[in-house]
């Protein structure tokens, strides 16, 4: 059944198709285009309680490679054939429910597709009058809630204690070294490139930036880090954290938020230096944001004040088109992106 409503700058559009992107194959090693796949489906009409939804900005992030994947994980994989999951933000079309009225703005988690359909109770509204919606994915969504409460709760850093976040110019590793220095730590970045350094430390405020493209990342990590490094924002894993091992002072901190260097490795990687975890009696833990779902909305108040005054910078890189989606995520998980990846649908 063909849907006729008005959108803003056009009247009386029909739409009868939708546009998904499936998971077509589980990536063995690195993620390749040919492991989605991109029809077209028939539209569905809402029904009680329920809300069709079009989505304006799909949020790719690094988690999404482990989803591919059937191995045990802390959330079932993504299931062959169905649409791939993301987050996404988008107007409400035709509600079914009472909650929701045409025109307002929902989070979701509708994934790859142009439309979607969802039970209210799934949806969150948002009011996109103080900032721009597509924020909702990034510094004031799940990404800026995952460095609020890895940092504060795991973290804590105290002021002049020395914190390294690598991965530091991405959606997650630039709100974390900003909130440390607003916390009087001492912030070193790790990234990759002289570009996104430079966006580091001059944008961003953090101490230092070391290039880890550069060849010599032990060396330059150790000239920014003199005295030692007491908290370790990890993102990256791999090399990246086994060199950071070596600088880690006694009782310090490792906040383990993401491996991106090891999603796609075909072995798991074999950390060297795992010794100073015991010598230095390291306190080293994973940490996934939805162990915090019940305090969202305080790290929310808080992010949104922080914004708002100037105290937190941020970054999007996107990407136009959804059939563009499954390049983005190859290039994101290759670092090509610079700040929050998004896929403007």
């Amino acid at each position: 059944m063909p849907l006729t409503f008005d959108l803003p700058g056009m009247t009386d559009m029909t739409i009868t198709t939708n546009q998904q992107v499936l998971l077509a194959s589980r990536p063995q090693g690195a993620v390749t285009e040919d492991n989605f796949r991109i029809i077209e489906t028939p539209l569905g009409v809402p029904r009680d309680g329920e809300v069709l939804v079009g989505n304006e900005w799909l949020s790719l992030d690094p988690y999404m490679r482990g989803r591919m994947s059937d191995a045990k994980s802390y959330v079932p994989p993504a299931a062959l054939g169905e649409v791939m999951v993301g987050q996404t933000v988008g107007e409400v079309i035709e509600s079914r429910d009472a909650r929701f009225a045409a025109g307002d703005k929902v989070l979701s988690s509708l994934g790859w597709q142009r439309y979607g359909i969802a039970k209210g109770g799934e949806l969150t509204k948002l009011d996109a009058t103080r900032f721009p919606a597509s924020y909702y994915l990034g510094i004031l969504g799940m990404p800026g809630m995952t460095a609020w409460f890895g940092l504060t709760e795991i973290g804590r850093p105290k002021p002049g204690e020395t914190v390294v976040v690598s991965a530091a110019s991405g959606a997650v590793g630039s709100v974390a070294g900003q909130l440390a220095r607003s916390a009087g730590a001492r912030v070193v970045g790790i990234a990759g490139g002289p570009a996104k350094c430079r966006y580091v430390v001059e944008e961003l405020g953090f101490d230092a930036c070391v290039d880890h493209r550069a060849g010599r990342l032990y060396e330059d990590l150790a000239a920014a880090c003199p005295g030692g490094t007491d908290v370790d924002f990890e993102n990256v894993g791999g090399v990246v954290l086994d060199t950071v091992l070596r600088l880690m002072n006694r009782h310090s901190r490792i906040v383990v938020c993401g491996l991106i260097a090891e999603y796609s490795a075909g072995e798991p990687y074999a950390y060297t230096r795992m010794r100073s975890v015991l010598v230095n009696r390291i306190g080293m833990q994973g940490m996934i944001v939805y162990d915090w779902k019940d305090r969202y909305g305080e790290a929310l108040a808080r992010l949104q004040q922080l914004l708002g005054a100037g105290r937190l910078k941020y970054r999007e890189s996107v990407v136009e088109g959804l059939e563009n989606a499954p390049k983005a995520l190859i290039g994101l998980l290759r670092g090509e992106n610079f700040g929050k990846q998004l896929v403007k649908i």
